[in-house]
């Protein structure tokens, strides 16, 4: 009796099949994208260019260790709330005069002459650990660029009756208004935005 050899499975349309359905998730899947965070990185400076004598007072330290712990000015531990009111308190305090020898006569702090003599001089210097979480560092960051926020919006307010964060979205809306352009200008010259980060300890 002869011998009947089992008949083979064409598996060439199988794998057609298995490839366009490859094709066909990959197309209609939608793959979320993190966003991330739009943040201007400081210019490199000219190692030939000699760095200005700073008083002390002028600068406001910020150091977040391993343990996201807030040391403020290398004496006091802050919790994150507290910071934005303290970097403004020393931002807006007005206690002496600008490079130019002028007052800063909207300023509204207590011109304290033991803290920052001027805006334009009043510099916030940001150290945190390596093992600094992101979230904390983050958050730190965020409270500091909110004092300058809450700062030009006060001002803008009292100038233009309109604040600094509606200017900006102004701007956006309509980039050719120069009306605009110069009233944001103004506020950014009055509060500058000087934070220094400093490289993370090990």
């Amino acid at each position: 009796m002869a011998r009947r050899e089992t008949p083979e499975i064409n598996a060439g349309s199988m794998a057609d099949i298995a490839f366009l359905l490859l094709i066909f998730f990959l197309v209609t899947t939608t793959m979320d994208v993190d966003t991330g965070i739009s943040r201007k990185l400081p210019e490199k400076q000219d190692p030939n260019i000699k760095p200005p004598i700073l008083k002390e007072k002028n600068v406001f330290e910020v150091n977040v260790n391993r343990r996201n712990e807030i040391l403020v000015e290398g004496e006091i531990y802050m919790k994150i709330e507290d910071l934005r009111e303290a970097a403004k308190e020393f931002i807006d305090n007005g206690g002496g005069k600008d490079e130019n020898g002028e007052e800063c006569t909207w300023c509204e702090g207590k011109k304290d002459p033991a803290s920052s003599d001027h805006p334009k001089k009043a510099i916030i210097s940001l150290q945190s650990d390596r093992g600094t979480s992101y979230g904390t560092y983050i958050a730190v960051q965020n409270e500091l660029v909110g004092a300058y926020t809450d700062l030009r919006n006060r001002l803008s307010e009292k100038l233009y009756g309109i604040s600094y964060t509606q200017l900006l979205k102004d701007k956006k809306n309509n980039p050719k208004n120069q009306a605009i352009k110069d009233k944001i200008d103004n506020i950014k010259k009055k509060y500058p935005q000087i934070i220094s980060e400093a490289e993370p300890t090990k």
